[in-house]
């Protein structure tokens, strides 16, 4: 079982910047892949970032590249997702999720290949 806790969420003007961080818990975190997601109601949530468990391997969605960082620290069993240049449309819940991989380059696209997630943080940012 690994436990993720988000947090770094809050209220930002468009422009601005975040950092939200995942916190995870219990079994060894160096050995998921991890990824952020968005709540897509009826369907799969919605793929926003992933990094392999080295964090050398990582993929945006379209919709972020160049704004959106994902980035981990596995000494601190830590993965954090940094947002600049905000715009109104980000404002969501954001999940933590968490995919177990024998494979160091290893990330996943599909939530249905991650196994564990958190609570999740809510961005809201303001025009």
């Amino acid at each position: 079982q690994v436990q993720l806790v988000e947090s770094g969420g809050g209220l930002v003007q468009a422009g601005g910047s975040l950092r939200l961080s995942c916190a995870a818990s219990g079994r060894t975190f160096r050995n998921y892949a991890m990824g952020w997601f968005l709540p897509a109601p009826g369907k799969e949530r919605e793929f926003v970032a992933t990094i392999s468990l080295s964090g050398g391997n990582t993929y945006d969605a379209d919709s972020v590249k160049g704004r959106f960082t994902i980035f981990r620290d596995n000494a601190a069993n830590t993965v954090y997702l940094q947002m600049n240049t905000l715009k109104p449309e980000d404002t969501a819940v954001y999940y933590c999720e968490a995919g177990r991989t024998f494979y160091v380059s290893t990330y996943y696209l599909g939530e249905n290949e991650y196994d564990y997630w958190g609570q999740g943080t809510q961005v809201t940012v303001s025009s």
